[in-house]
């Protein structure tokens, strides 16, 4: 059976503008490789609602999970939870449960929860809140929508306590074989290999070191047995 599949949607115009250097994506593929979840598509998208609208419910009709990163906090371009609310038509607003953590973690720091704060605490209808262990200000899930925050420390606190309740499959594998050869050289013997092997992922990564071309050649897929077939291979062919 093949694995559950999932997209991510980073939100933000600091991404898209180059001022930031998105680091969720990397972390989100590791953790769901290793839950055996495959990630097979990324969008990122500006502070724009039709643009986010358009997004979740595309990639929410396509994958089986969608993770959004970005949009949630307490300033007037943080439109992704109303955004998520509409695509979703679905009614939102202060739940008692989210201001109940806001308001907890602000009397202890004597700060005032006030209106620009109790954004953090508007969840749409029917939404479960994800706990953040960071900042208390929650994310959610609605339908296989996780909307988590873009600061990646609060982000990867998200992640942890999400994955557990996702039904996951078979971790990935993956072998890798450095080939000191340009891919012209190769190409051929790589062709025939993703042929006789299809039920893995085979790639070429090219590089070049002192003036020589060389490829690391990825083998990847879940049966460890069938990599190190493909693997002993290509070694053999190659004379490696």
């Amino acid at each position: 059976m093949a694995n559950p599949t999932a997209a991510m949607l980073v939100i933000g115009d600091e991404i898209l503008s180059g001022r930031t250097r998105d680091a969720n994506m990397h972390y989100l593929a590791s953790e769901l490789t290793k839950h055996g979840i495959d990630l097979k598509e990324v969008r990122i998208v500006s502070d724009e609602a039709s643009a986010i609208e358009t997004a979740v419910k595309a990639l929410s009709e396509a994958h089986d999970n969608v993770f959004t990163s970005g949009g949630i906090g307490p300033t007037h371009d943080d439109i992704t939870a109303d955004c998520i609310a509409r695509a979703f038509d679905t009614p939102i607003d202060v739940r008692e449960d989210a201001r109940a953590l806001l308001q907890a973690r602000y009397d202890k720091s004597g700060q005032e929860l006030n209106e620009a704060r109790l954004r953090m605490a508007r969840i749409p209808d029917g939404a479960e809140l994800i706990e953040n262990p960071v900042s208390i200000a929650p994310g959610f899930t609605i339908q296989n929508v996780h909307v988590m925050a873009g600061v990646p420390s609060v982000f990867q606190a998200m992640v942890a306590s999400v994955l557990p309740g996702l039904t996951g499959g078979s971790p990935l594998l993956s072998q890798t074989l450095r080939v000191e050869r340009g891919e012209g050289d190769i190409a051929g013997p790589l062709s025939a290999l993703a042929d006789d092997f299809s039920d893995l992922s085979i790639g070429s990564y090219p590089y070049q070191v002192n003036g020589v071309f060389g490829s690391n050649v990825v083998v990847r897929g879940t049966d460890g047995a069938l990599i190190d077939a493909a693997v002993t291979r290509l070694a053999k062919e190659l004379d490696l």
